[in-house]
């Protein structure tokens, strides 16, 4: 197994160096292409002349199922994240006996807490429908119990995969499996700030090598790996050109280091200030930016949505003004001019716990960065073209700001 993280900033051309090694690559490879959004799926199975990717379908017996008769023809894939966070044994075990590369379009959500209550888990240990490994955590299914079928069998299949973690004795997390990655030939991660990225931090603590590259693009147009330190300098004064930060009055709302997290949103005593914060998003766009509701574009947590969406920026059908604040690869508001980001980006507490637990260091402020960073990119920077742009948190503005005017490629 060779992992390599090709660590680029978004439109460097990393989609166009995986396209281009597939059409060139030996016909007795076979690739499984892996990215976000259905509508890059369409893109790879256009863009890659020579082979014939097939998207799983559903034939009766779900995607999953068709997703193992493909590997098991050798068949070149493509699918989205969310077919292949769902792999299990029988796909691990066909990668073994297959010679695949794997290439995944940005990276994935590897852990998450698993939503089971705590007196539930009790009840599965009680009864000794199962264990728990006492050093590791990992949550083993007990085959010999008198409980077999139950209404427990999501717990039952990632068990047995050892795809659960008990922590701290109260909370449960599910791991994508490491050997998934391992069981392919070649695996090619394709992403931006990887060093703050939880997939890192997912490889570190499996102590999984990783060699990291950078794209290159000659006067041809020839596109090739290098070492990540041998990419040319980022061109952040550009960038930076290309961005007119607002900064005015509505930002005071954001002052606070903790200012527009999750927990400030969920505090009692907030709904004030939340009302003005909605106040000021509307400010912004009608009397700043100054652009109409089709050019705007605003995000924050999911479960404030309702409270903050406003006229000239609430959006249609037909005119989508909103997108996750996590969003990636996706080009479908690269229209857009005028953007609020409303969030303050932390890790949740506890997964940023569970790795340092486990001997994994984490930097909260370049993850935080990355994400506004995506974010951005999904407007009409990436076509070059400049953007305005509303962060009332002081400490996501500053991470932004400091960013935009270091204009050197860290090692």
């Amino acid at each position: 197994m060779n992992i390599y993280v090709v660590d680029s900033i978004m439109g460097s051309g990393k989609t166009s160096w995986s396209i281009q090694y597939m059409k060139q690559a030996d016909k007795e490879k076979n690739f499984i292409y892996i990215t976000p959004f259905l509508n890059e799926v369409k893109r790879v199975k256009n863009a890659v002349t020579g082979r014939n990717f097939i998207e799983p379908e559903n034939k009766g017996k779900g995607k999953l199922d068709n997703f193992k008769k493909l590997i098991m023809n050798e068949r070149d894939i493509v699918s989205t994240h969310a077919l292949f966070r769902s792999a299990d044994k029988d796909v691990i075990d066909l990668l073994k006996a297959s010679n695949y590369t794997l290439i995944l379009d940005e990276v994935m959500d590897v852990v998450e807490q698993f939503p089971l209550d705590r007196d539930d888990f009790k009840l599965l240990i009680d009864s000794g429908m199962v264990s728990v490994d006492e050093i590791s955590g990992v949550v083993q299914w007990n085959d010999t119990s008198t409980y077999q079928q139950t209404k427990y069998n999501e717990i039952k299949t990632l068990s047995k995969s050892e795809n659960l973690i008990f922590y701290e004795n109260s909370i449960l997390f599910w791991s994508f499996p490491i050997s998934v990655f391992q069981a392919f030939t070649n695996v090619y991660v394709m992403t931006y700030l990887f060093e703050a990225q939880q997939q890192k931090y997912y490889f570190d603590m499996n102590e999984i090598e990783y060699e990291v590259k950078g794209v290159s693009r000659d006067s041809h147009g020839y596109y090739s790996l290098v070492s990540h330190n041998e990419k040319n300098l980022e061109n952040r004064q550009w960038l930076k050109s290309l961005i007119n930060i607002y900064d005015g009055k509505l930002n005071n709302i954001g002052e606070e280091r903790n200012a527009l997290s999750v927990s400030w949103f969920r505090r009692d005593n907030n709904k004030t200030l939340i009302d003005k914060l909605k106040k000021n998003i509307y400010t912004y766009f009608r009397r700043h930016a100054k652009t109409s509701s089709r050019f705007n574009l605003w995000t924050c947590f999911k479960d404030d949505k309702p409270k903050l969406k406003g006229n000239g920026y609430a959006g249609s059908s037909k005119n989508v003004c909103f997108i996750e604040h996590n969003a990636r690869a996706t080009n479908d508001f690269k229209h857009k001019q005028s953007l609020a980001y409303v969030v303050n980006k932390f890790m949740h507490p506890y997964e940023k716990k569970f790795f340092i637990s486990r001997g994994v260091t984490v930097n909260e402020d370049t993850y935080a960065l990355s994400t506004l960073l995506q974010w951005i990119w999904r407007s009409q920077i990436r076509e070059g073209n400049p953007i305005n742009l509303y962060i009332p948190s002081k400490r996501m503005r500053r991470l932004l700001e400091e960013y935009l005017d270091n204009n050197k490629e860290k090692d």
